[in-house]
């Protein structure tokens, strides 16, 4: 396989099974994917919130009532409007912080 991709000008490798901890990540974040959890018109606020990196739990109790914030930030991680490391395993005092693209239009 590797012969062929190489006389086609590809590269080729092969790729093992994925961590264990990106995928639970990505799997508990996709949950959050549906729009209905965007946050909608306090976005401002949740982009100020995470202008600088914090543990998230603080951000989330600052903004508001958590039962209605958690979704908000998870969906924003999701889409890649917040950023957080995804090969470690996601809690409450998970560093979060705003993606680059995002600061940027801001």
């Amino acid at each position: 396989m590797a012969a062929a991709a190489k006389a086609v000008g590809w590269s080729y490798r092969l790729a093992g099974p994925p961590d264990p901890v990106l995928v639970a990540n990505v799997r508990w974040l996709a949950g959050y994917r549906h729009p209905r959890y965007a946050a909608g018109p306090w976005m401002p606020a949740l982009l100020k919130a995470f202008g600088s990196p914090r543990p998230a739990v603080e951000a989330v109790c600052e903004l508001g009532d958590p039962i209605a914030v958690w979704p908000a930030v998870f969906h924003a991680l999701w889409s890649g409007v917040l950023r957080v490391r995804l090969d470690e395993p996601l809690h409450e005092r998970v560093v979060v912080s705003v993606a680059r693209q995002e600061a940027e239009a801001a």
